[in-house]
């Protein structure tokens, strides 16, 4: 098994000034905190980064911002999908993946493909991965739902695709997938609120929104429920739940901006189509960061 991804993994944000462009200095402040405060792995323009508002050279310009700060303490995966698999195939050939050590594929959206089609897009980009790949099922994004017999397929045909960041917020479906796929394989959690249960249930832990603005408290409960110290995991899970009901009380990755505002870590602007949280919303959350201890 491939620990280095075994625990708390975060999809970082990137965090934008109030002018919307880069704040290069907040995040790599952000990634720093990380690295202080026990999460095992950062994962590098997902969806939470909001990749797809990125231009080609503001990617380029985190993706160096991230490396430099990060500076090797870490274990980087890099965030590369699409729904054109020609597309993604050169890619995957044309990315320089010199300092990321996993690349993260989301399932193809708005297609809507298959269970074959989603076997055989992962088939074409395991064939020209050189780094290797985690899938990402996330049905409520991609409108289609990898099930756990495709994953099993894909897990056992190709040496190459290690684990799966599992986001359908199902947890009876994250137990057959769990049952269903190689001891070996990585079964991450890609929901912030099953993650504890997932991990009991033999996960390898997750890939965090929630674990960058709560980095040490957040890491600590998965790494309590690997030991299978479930009292004490299920402690920290019911003090940090409510903060998780927030942050997507309006989307992501406007939640966790807000919550990274009132710790003074970044500004909570975002990226049009997507709106800063509300005033309220901004409030509430503000009360739960006051409150947490």
């Amino acid at each position: 098994m491939n620990n280095k991804f075994k625990g708390t993994g975060v999809a970082i944000i990137t965090p934008f000034k109030t002018d919307l462009s880069v704040d290069v200095e907040g995040l790599a402040s952000l990634v720093r905190r990380q690295i202080d405060n026990g999460i095992d792995y950062i994962v590098v323009l997902g969806t939470t980064g909001e990749s797809a508002t990125l231009t080609k050279g503001e990617k380029e310009l985190v993706k160096n911002t991230i490396i430099t700060a990060n500076n090797g303490q870490l274990p980087l995966v890099l965030g590369i999908g699409g729904n054109d698999t020609a597309g993604l195939v050169k890619e995957f050939q044309d990315t320089d993946l010199t300092s990321f050590d996993a690349i993260l594929s989301v399932s193809p959206f708005y297609n809507k493909p298959t269970q074959e089609g989603i076997y055989q897009h992962y088939k074409a980009l395991a064939a020209v991965a050189t780094k290797p790949i985690i899938l990402y099922n996330v049905p409520g994004r991609t409108a289609s739902n990898m099930l756990p017999t495709t994953i099993k397929r894909l897990a056992t045909d190709f040496k190459n695709i290690i684990g799966v960041k599992e986001a359908a917020g199902d947890i009876v479906q994250a137990m057959k997938l769990i049952a269903a796929v190689p001891k070996d394989f990585l079964v991450i959690s890609g929901d912030d609120m099953i993650t504890l249960p997932m991990v009991l249930a033999g996960g390898h832990g997750v890939i965090s929104v929630i674990g960058q603005g709560l980095p040490s408290e957040f890491s600590k409960m998965v790494n309590l429920g690997l030991e299978n110290k479930v009292k004490e995991a299920y402690e920290l899970h019911y003090k940090i739940a409510p903060s998780i009901d927030m942050i997507f009380a309006e989307g992501n990755p406007a939640g966790i901006k807000a919550l990274l505002q009132v710790k003074n870590w970044t500004e909570d602007t975002v990226r049009l189509p997507l709106v800063a949280a509300s005033e309220n919303l901004k409030k509430e959350i503000g009360d739960f960061v006051s409150n947490f201890k």
